[in-house]
């Protein structure tokens, strides 16, 4: 790898004929960083496409391809990239879908808006990957026919479509109305009973962990009716009948439906595993009664995902946070909280109420600042990054909590150049200062001839655009890669270094 040349290649700042000579020598490594410029012309575009299709692809993907620009015969996979964005043409499909490769025709399966008579030699395609793919994105009316197919992971991925009818849906969570599958993965390949050992030691083996067939098909009817439970077209009268399944898997997917009936919330409020228990207690659909039963679960996790359930009355919340570890984030219903009760959170006894309050972006300056002058460092740490705050609250956070806040100061969008000198300065250094300001817009050469004193920040700094240019040409040389190659993407480096460092 030239990390010089990858630098150049996004350097902001490399003038138009320079990325013509890079565009000129790139392989697919130096093309993706290449691909990653929002400068090219349509020249350099094509250009860029014609030294690999796996670049084709990415600029396909990113709409810097048109039809005319690309041959499906000897670019497939870039012809595939359009058509995947709809942009494709409709002989393309019809040629792709008879392609020698099984790889191709999946990748077309997953393509929107195929010709019918596309979809109809997908859906018959001897290879059943091709046909499940075609299942997990296709209409409702192929979707409802694909789930009568006779292999289970066809039906597996048709249960996973968000556009399979909701009747269908019902019929592959119950299996009643259909047809039972003849084959799957397992049984494909193996001769049942087979149960696939976790540890597998066979390097060309790709069935999951588990993978299991008794001629039932036992472990892809599990991965259907938890695809089923997981898609929000699923009847929810349907999904309710796995209520009292064994499968914690099921339970905890059925218990974090948003549209379960109170009844089956009740139920699984009583599940023995904490894993089902802690689904439910993020669920919105929760009752304020459950809600307060559930807070003095003790099982693990469970009052951590209560608390970021975004009904959970804040009353409910305070207790939480005094019993368990949620940290320095910003909760739904704190984002939620109105007027009135954030000026009730401000003055909570509790500071690490205060904390998650101190985590909105959003306060009222008075108790911003409140909140910046509070006693506990928690909170102070917690409000530093707000913007808005003038410099003499930042240094006064600083003073009186020091180590403790000194990199989320660092942090804040606002902080002055002088500032952010400072805090390089700070006795005893803090690591994570260092990196902060490397990457801070206001920092100033001082300060980032400081962090590149820092292992972790020498990399970040050397692509600040106010490192000195000399330093940035020093650092050209650095024995760190990383380094090098920031550096040589920092648009301060100055043109004449450009020229001397391309290939010829």
């Amino acid at each position: 790898m030239n990390h010089v040349q990858y630098g150049l290649a996004v350097n902001p700042s490399l003038p138009s004929e320079l990325v013509d000579r890079l565009i000129a020598i790139a392989d697919a490594d130096l093309g993706s960083e290449l691909a990653d410029r929002t400068d090219l012309s349509r020249a350099q575009v094509i250009a860029l496409a014609a030294r690999g299709e796996e670049i084709a692809v990415r600029l396909a993907y990113e709409g810097r391809l048109t039809a005319a620009d690309v041959d499906p015969v000897t670019e497939p996979y870039a012809a595939l990239a359009l058509l995947d964005e709809g942009a494709g043409r409709p002989e393309w499909a019809r040629l792709l879908a008879a392609h020698p490769i099984p790889e191709r025709r999946e990748k077309l399966a997953a393509c929107p808006s195929l010709p019918s008579d596309v979809v109809e030699t997908l859906a018959a395609d001897p290879d059943v990957r091709v046909v499940a793919e075609l299942a997990l994105w296709t209409t409702p009316e192929v979707a409802a026919r694909l789930a009568a197919h006779p292999h289970a992971e066809v039906r597996r991925a048709v249960a996973a479509n968000e556009a399979t009818p909701p009747t269908v849906l019902a019929m592959l969570i119950t299996g009643e109305g259909l047809p039972p599958a003849r084959r799957c993965l397992v049984c494909d390949r193996e001769e049942t009973p087979f149960v696939h050992d976790p540890h597998c030691p066979r390097t060309d083996c790709d069935l999951s962990p588990g993978a299991a067939c008794d001629g039932s098909h036992q472990s892809t009817v599990h991965e259907t009716q938890h695809m089923a439970l997981l898609n929000p077209a699923t009847p929810i009268d349907a999904a309710v009948r796995l209520a009292g399944h064994p499968s914690m898997l099921l339970r905890s997917a059925l218990a974090a439906r948003p549209d379960l009936p109170s009844p089956v919330c009740g139920q699984l409020a009583e599940d023995p595993l904490p894993g089902v228990r802690a689904a439910l207690a993020g669920n919105p659909a929760i009752d304020d009664a459950l809600i307060r039963a559930l807070a003095a679960d003790r099982g693990h996790d469970v009052q951590r995902r209560l608390a970021h359930n975004p009904n959970v009355p804040l009353d409910v919340l305070t207790r939480l946070a005094g019993v368990t570890r949620i940290g320095p984030t910003l909760l739904p219903r704190i984002a939620a909280a109105s007027p009135a009760e954030i000026a009730e959170l401000a003055e909570s006894p509790n500071p690490t109420v205060r904390m998650l309050l101190a985590a909105r972006r959003d306060l009222p300056a008075d108790i911003r600042g409140a909140l910046a002058a509070d006693p506990d460092a928690k909170v102070v740490k917690s409000v530093a990054p707000h913007p808005g705050l003038p410099e003499t609250e930042l240094r006064a956070m600083v003073a009186r909590h020091g180590v403790q806040v000194v990199a989320k100061v660092a942090a804040n969008p606002d902080a002055s150049p002088a500032l952010l000198e400072d805090l390089t300065r700070h006795e005893p250094p803090v690591q994570k200062v260092f990196r902060e300001v490397a990457r801070h817009r206001n920092a100033t050469a001082p300060a980032l001839l400081a962090c590149l004193a820092d292992r972790r920040a020498r990399t970040i700094a050397a692509g600040h655009p106010a490192l000195p240019p000399p330093v940035i040409t020093e650092l050209l040389t650095d024995n760190d890669s990383q380094v090098v190659e920031a550096a040589a993407a920092n648009p301060s480096l100055p043109p004449a270094m450009m020229t001397e460092l391309m290939p010829w």
